[in-house]
Parts: C-alpha cells; sequence; structure tokens
C-alpha cells in the first residue's frame, strides 16, 4: 500500500463527541493508492479513518484553489461557545444566513438533521426574535449578508411564514430561499403565488429520487413543481445522497430537472452526513451509506454517457478572483466565496437538443480566471476603461465559439458582468442554463477545521452566528435550540395545539 501524507490538520474523535465531549485532535490528510483519507487518533479511543476524496487527481485539482479570507470586522463567527476550543478566527463572510425558524416538521426523515420529536422540545422563535437575528447578519461589515434562507424542520407549518417572508423582505435581504419538502407546495397551489409575491426568490426543496423507492414523497414534490410552475418561482432540487439508497438515481434525478428546466434552476446535491440521529448508527452501516463528491460525479458521468464529467466541476474558491476585480472596479467590499474546496463545488450546463453542453465545453474557465487575475493586477489612471478594453480584445481567447449553445451571446454577457455589474444580462444565461453542485457537510468523522473556519454558510441564532457544519456536525445547534424551547407538553398548552396534528395525514411520513 502506497501512503504519501498531504496535508496536516485538526480535527475531532468521534468516540469522545458522541460521550458529549469536543475533543480536538491532530489529523492528516494522505493519500492511498489513488484516494485520499482522513486520518486520525485519539489517545483514549484509537484510530479513525474516513473516505475524503476517491479520487486522488481530483482532490489535487480542486484543493489548488484554497483562498484565506478575512471573515467579518464587527461579528465573530462561533463554532463553539469557547471560540478558542477549535479556533481563534473565522475566515469567511457570511454568505447565506440560514435562518431556523421551526423545528417541527410533517414528516420524519431517518437523515434529518432536526426533529422535534426525539429531542422533546420545540423550538420556534418569535417574530421579534427572528428580526434580531436577521439583524446581526444584515449588520456584518464590511460587506452585510445579502442571502437569507428560511429553514427548519418544516417552515411553512408555520402559520406566519408569510410575514417571517415579509420580514426578511423589509431587513434588506436581495435574495430569500425557502427550504421545504414540498408538502403544502403540492396541496395549495395558491400558497405558492402567496409566498412569491411576499418575497421568496427560490424555492429550495428535499428531492431524494425519482421513484417511490428512494423518495415516498415523489408524487407530492412533482405537484409542487407543477404549482411552482403556475406561480413562476424557481426551485432547486436537493436530494440528500446515500450510497446504499438513492445514489444510484442521481443521473435521473437531473434528467427529471432537464425536463423542467423553466422552472428547476438547479440540483444541489448533498451526500449525507452523519449528524443528529444518524450520528449514533454503526460503522458499518456508516461506512455502507458514506458517498464522496467523486462517487456521485461517477454516476452522473455513467448517466450521461461522458457528456458530463467530474472534470466539468470546480470548487467554490474557484470564483474568487471575479470578486476581487469587481471590488476593484467599483471601489468597495464584495462577497468573497472563500470557503474550503472541500465544501463544494458545481457547474452548468445547456441543453442543446438531446444533448447536455456543460459550461466548460464552451469557456475555458481556468483561462478566463486567470485573465481576470491579470486585470486585478493592473492600476493607474483610467483603469476601469483599460479594463474593458483588455477584456474585449482577450475575451475570445476563453471562449470556444464553435461549441457555444444556440442564441446564447456568451461574449457579451461576461464583458457586461464583469466590468459593468450589469447581472441583468444573466437572465438570459440563467434561463437557457441548469446549475448542478454538491455540498458536502462535516459530521464527526472526517470534520477538517481548515474547512470549518472557512465556512461561509451560517446559522444566526440567538447566541450569536454559527458555521454549518458547527450547528449541525457538532451539535451546537442542538444546545441553541433547547435553551430557547419549550417542553412540547409545555408548548401545547400554550398554543392549544398538538403536536401530532404536524404529522402529514396523505401518505408515509418516515
Amino acid at each position: 500500500m502506497n501512503t504519501k501524507l498531504l496535508e496536516k490538520t485538526k480535527s475531532i474523535c468521534p468516540e469522545c463527541f458522541k460521550q458529549g465531549k469536543i475533543k480536538k485532535i491532530d489529523a492528516q490528510i494522505i493519500e492511498e493508492d489513488g484516494k485520499v483519507w482522513m486520518k486520525k487518533e485519539c489517545p483514549v479511543h484509537g484510530a479513525f479513518k474516513s473516505i475524503y476524496f476517491s479520487d486522488s487527481k481530483f482532490y489535487s485539482k480542486w484543493i489548488k484553489y484554497q483562498v484565506t479570507g478575512k471573515g467579518p470586522d464587527n461579528v465573530k463567527i462561533k463554532p463553539l461557545p469557547e471560540p478558542s476550543k477549535l479556533y481563534p478566527k473565522h475566515f469567511s463572510q457570511t454568505v447565506l444566513a440560514n435562518l431556523m425558524v421551526t423545528n417541527r416538521c410533517n414528516l420524519r426523515c431517518s437523515y434529518c438533521f432536526m426533529n422535534a420529536g426525539a429531542a422533546g422540545y420545540i423550538y420556534e422563535p418569535s417574530l421579534p426574535m427572528l428580526k434580531k437575528m436577521m439583524k446581526q447578519v444584515r449588520e456584518e461589515k464590511p460587506v452585510p449578508c445579502k442571502a437569507l434562507q428560511l429553514t427548519g424542520g418544516e417552515p411553512t407549518i408555520r402559520n406566519d411564514l408569510i410575514e417571517i417572508v415579509k420580514l426578511a423582505k423589509e431587513m434588506g435581504f436581495a435574495h430569500i430561499q425557502l427550504n421545504t419538502n414540498g408538502i403544502r407546495l403540492s396541496e395549495e397551489p395558491e400558497y405558492c403565488q402567496k409566498i412569491r409575491n411576499a418575497g421568496v426568490n427560490t424555492i429550495y426543496m428535499s428531492f431524494d429520487g425519482v421513484s417511490q423507492q428512494t423518495n415516498p414523497w415523489i408524487e407530492q414534490n412533482k405537484k409542487a413543481v407543477e404549482n411552482l410552475r403556475k406561480a413562476n418561482l424557481g426551485v432547486v432540487l436537493v436530494p440528500t445522497v446515500i450510497a446504499d439508497s438513492n445514489l444510484k438515481e442521481v443521473g435521473d434525478i437531473v434528467k427529471y430537472a432537464i425536463e423542467n428546466i423553466d422552472i428547476v434552476r438547479g440540483v444541489n446535491f448533498q451526500p449525507i452526513s452523519f449528524c443528529g440521529r444518524a450520528g449514533f448508527i454503526s460503522d458499518k452501516l456508516r461506512k455502507r451509506k458514506r458517498v464522496d463528491y467523486v462517487g456521485l460525479f461517477e454516476v452522473l458521468e455513467k448517466t450521461f454517457d461522458g457528456q458530463l464529467t467530474r472534470d466539468d466541476f470546480y470548487p467554490v474558491p474557484f470564483v474568487y478572483p471575479i470578486s476581487k476585480l469587481i471590488e476593484k472596479l467599483r471601489g468597495e467590499p464584495q462577497v468573497e466565496l472563500t470557503a474550503h474546496p472541500g465544501c463544494g463545488g458545481a457547474t452548468y450546463i445547456f441543453i442543446q437538443g438531446k444533448k447536455i453542453i456543460p459550461i466548460t465545453r464552451f469557456i475555458d474557465v481556468e483561462k478566463f480566471m486567470q485573465l481576470i487575475q491579470k486585470q486585478t493586477g493592473k492600476s493607474g489612471p483610467f483603469y476601469r476603461t483599460r479594463v474593458t478594453a483588455s477584456f474585449i480584445k482577450n475575451i475570445s481567447q476563453c471562449i470556444v465559439q464553435d461549441k457555444i449553445p444556440e442564441g446564447l451571446d456568451i461574449k457579451k454577457i461576461l464583458v457586461g458582468v464583469i466590468t459593468k455589474g450589469r447581472y441583468g444580462s444573466l437572465g438570459k444565461f440563467h434561463q437557457n442554463a441548469l446549475f448542478i453542485g454538491s455540498m458536502w457537510f462535516q459530521d464527526a468523522w472526517n470534520l477538517n477545521l481548515e474547512r470549518l473556519e472557512r465556512c461561509l454558510v451560517h446559522y444566526s441564532t440567538p447566541e450569536g452566528v454559527v458555521p454549518f457544519c458547527a450547528y449541525n456536525g457538532l451539535g451546537y445547534g442542538d444546545k441553541i435550540r433547547k435553551k430557547y424551547s419549550l417542553p412540547i407538553q409545555e408548548w401545547e398548552k400554550k398554543t392549544n395545539k398538538k403536536f401530532k396534528d404536524d404529522l402529514w395525514q396523505g401518505g408515509p411520513i418516515s
């Protein structure tokens, strides 16, 4: 067995974590026979080894784009109540704020991070408390958070969700997502229109497969898509990918999205993270269910017969140079995508007849980023004019003309967005494009503190701003929710409702 040390980092012991303790330990990222693993050892519980990337060449391609941001100046992103326990400073802005509006749900999914029934309490912040949590990320400097995701539990269970959306709009969020299982959207077409009118920009809908076996609520998902089409409210499909369950259907999920590209804006795959209830399954079962990015992309490659491959995907920080150039052109700080490369990656595909064309086939994206970096390095008088002239002159070198989808003036779009900030021109781009991405959230077995300190998806909570993988993967969210919750019986007495009445009556709930 050939073993090579790629990097050293820090992690935690998963067995200590099961016992309610967070113990920071040394970890290594190693390469063995073409695969990349995280290896770590606890003095008490011994050695642990988890898959990181099952293709070392692909890992090398992604990891070279790692960057380090500065984080907000006036808000402390807290991985734990005692930050020094893991790391002293967070290096990324809040690019997307998650706001948990309830832990109640009308379903009971085994892999879910949240479960009010199992927890024994109800977490449902009041409107004034939600406003306070919105405010703390909107006041981040130098860049206020511009995107908010309302999540749960199941947010549509709250009767005042429309008021919450309107509040978010009033607080200045430019983009508002609603994270939902789609059940209510499937049953109430008028509700889809109401949430759109209130200010929701995108529906982020669970969609675990195209068959009844992998997705018991597939008919409800499809009905929700139809209702969203009538309301003209775009939807992103969000499958939780599990190796021994629905991994085989990820290509079919993309096919469904292509068939509904007029209203489906993208698919964001989320390989299973072993948090919450899923964090206590056996080692054997966990290994059977675990899937990494490469395993996911391999299925897509086979489904589309090489029209889409892992090489078409780039990690989140790949686009970091764009924000630096726009910042220099505008003279003001911009949103920076400084997540760790291991946090996720994406591509765009275009549909041409029966063929799919990834954006990487008609744009040399690496050469394009080099062009952007070159412009950022310039200075002096008439800077904008010189940058614009240089882009117009050199952009053609980054474009494969005979591969461009019909009707797409990609040169005009790129020059307009980069040099003049004409984001409206992206409308034509998105009209014909499907986003395909993946975000693999961390758990106690594969936690890399270098990833955590670069997280840019944060929960806004009554205790402050918390990185996603600390809130869920390290159980920080459980402690916060419990502190600001009511026991189920007390909640029932106060609200004159029955917790069991939340459960969906139209079919299977688990």
